[in-house]
């Protein structure tokens, strides 16, 4: 069946493929209320601190977890200015140390899983080759005057001096400055920013005349005559006026993931491209499953998922072969459209737009298919299931990125923090897993910052915000955080942070012990929620166009 995209993008609608099982009879509920699976428990974020990690500590964690009734650990290796201990991140005692971990969750019956790079944000490393990197369209130009034999060629674009490919030179009759409307590329640079190559409308004169704007039976392609070689150039006889010449290409934009350690830190693969992806997931988790022997498969305790949090590296907007891609997909060349990324507009700005609209389609496309559809492939191939945080300052379609997770998450934060999507995020979750049938929908819980952590929040604190995004339709709280102590003597207590971030939840809190009950109602909340059937009478349209953000 064809994956639904933004057609469909925050439903909150009564079908879904879970009601096509047998309701729970009475008797069945009211033994699991009394006494929850494994599957209920709530699950928590287990951050490895800048190599500061121990077998002994990981054993006396994961054994906390379980005794508390946590159901399962998902491993971050992040840095956050906290000195680095003497376990490098990816070496030959690092991954003895996961295995140490998968070991002991299996033993514990506990359900381990890790993010997919160091860092929480978001794919990248040391392995990326810039082949693999994020790319981004770059282009230069010169004026020329026609009526004469013209060799002058644009210089190669500002870019990486690791990696540049050029895709076409054109050249077009120079069109008048347009103050009614211009593109703009600039692509997005924080959190939950989606403004990505859209056509800014000016207060100016309605409509734009046709010497505004480059007009697609005027350009010639000039690639083949015009790209350096060697030095030289093949002459090209300007027809009158002022011409442009135009030469476009790609590079890397550099972005990398954090905030990890520094044997840790790479490219970011490239989002738009399996081979790009594959090569990230052999550079890391293909290392692991190594060091491991493989899996028992995604519904056994021990190592058994991977994750891809929130995404927070920004966008690209060009891969190898995106010009064929577009091609395939939209039934026409892109090649008249390349003087779009300077800013400018072809033929007309209702044209432009149209282009432009697919454009940002075929690229939310890509991404969703080639990133977390093929990272699903990949996860279970290899006897892993697939979690994700399908929203960022991506140029995705949030609704069908988050499509292909196995466990669809959002999150919430504790205090102010300056983040006020705590319900957008978790219905988006609760939404994905409604109509794509998944029985999960998770949180990253309580995720605060200084001002609501620092060991200040108790279950007493939690409780009426955990309750409420309940009733968003979440019914796994995933905790950020817990962050791993090495060390075992209670003389080191309060013992190792997360740095300035998260609620502060493991076992050398005061109240970890008498903590058990309140994990124990979450339990039994999370168990009658993921047997529960959903049901809703309201469908909201929210467009087929991307980016696709969520909205209520």
């Amino acid at each position: 069946m064809k994956k639904l995209t933004g057609l469909f993008a925050i439903i909150l609608v009564a079908v879904s493929c879970s009601q096509k099982e047998p309701a729970i009879t009475p008797e069945a509920l009211e033994r699991g209320f009394a006494n929850p699976p494994a599957s209920a428990r709530p699950h928590t974020w287990w951050h490895w601190m800048n190599g500061n990690i121990t077998k002994e500590g990981i054993t006396a964690d994961l054994e906390a977890m379980a005794g508390a009734g946590l159901g399962g650990a998902q491993i971050f290796n992040v840095s956050l200015d906290i000195p680095a201990g003497p376990v490098r991140f990816n070496s030959p005692e690092w991954l003895a140390m996961v295995k140490h971990a998968a070991a002991e969750a299996k033993r514990l019956g506990l359900s381990l899983g890790m993010n997919n790079s160091a860092g929480w944000s978001n794919s990248g490393g040391p392995w990326n080759t810039p082949e693999h990197g994020m790319k981004t369209v770059v282009t230069s130009e010169v004026q020329v005057k026609g009526g004469t034999s013209v060799t002058a060629a644009p210089p190669q674009p500002e870019a990486s001096p690791d990696f540049y490919r050029d895709i076409a030179v054109l050249a077009f009759p120079t069109p008048a400055e347009n103050p009614a409307a211009r593109v703009v590329t600039t692509p997005p640079n924080h959190h939950n920013s989606k403004r990505f190559m859209f056509l800014e409308k000016k207060d100016a004169p309605a409509g734009a005349s046709p010497e505004m704007a480059v007009q697609q039976r005027m350009v010639i392609d000039l690639t083949e005559r015009l790209l350096p070689s060697g030095g030289k150039t093949t002459a090209w006889e300007a027809p009158e006026g002022d011409w442009t010449i135009l030469r476009v290409g790609y590079t890397i934009n550099g972005r990398t993931n954090n905030p990890a350690p520094a044997e840790g830190t790479g490219l970011e693969c490239d989002k738009l491209s399996r081979e790009a992806v594959k090569a990230h997931w052999d550079g890391h988790i293909g290392a692991i499953l190594a060091a491991l022997g493989g899996t028992d498969g995604p519904d056994r305790p021990g190592f058994n998922n991977i994750l891809i949090d929130s995404y927070e590296v920004g966008t690209q907007n060009w891969t190898q072969g995106f010009e064929k891609e577009f091609q395939s997909r939209c039934g026409y060349s892109i090649l008249n459209f390349l003087p779009v990324f300077t800013g400018r507009i072809v033929d007309s700005p209702d044209v432009t737009e149209r282009f432009l609209w697919d454009f940002r389609r075929v690229v939310a496309d890509l991404f969703a298919e080639a990133y977390a559809g093929y990272f699903t492939e990949l996860a279970h191939d290899a006897g892993l299931f697939f979690s994700c945080e399908p929203y960022g300052s991506s140029p995705s379609d949030d609704f069908q990125y988050g499509s292909f997770c196995d466990v669809p998450m959002g999150e919430f934060w504790p205090g102010s923090g300056g983040h006020s999507g705590v319900i957008v995020n978790t219905r988006l979750a609760a939404s994905i897993a409604h109509v794509y049938g998944r029985k999960v929908a998770g949180a990253e819980a309580f995720t605060a910052t200084p001002d609501a952590g620092k060991w200040k929040a108790g279950p007493f604190d939690l409780k009426a915000q955990g309750d409420a995004v309940y009733c968003t339709g979440v019914n796994r709280m995933i905790y950020h955080r817990y962050a791993h102590q090495p060390w075992t003597s209670p003389t080191r207590y309060p013992g190792m942070t997360m740095g300035q971030w998260g609620t502060h939840f493991e076992r050398t809190l005061t109240w970890w012990k008498q903590g058990s009950d309140w994990l124990r109602y979450q339990t039994r909340c999370q168990y009658m929620l993921q047997e529960g059937r959903f049901t809703a009478d309201v469908l909201l349209y929210n467009g087929e166009g991307a980016p696709g953000e969520f909205r209520e």
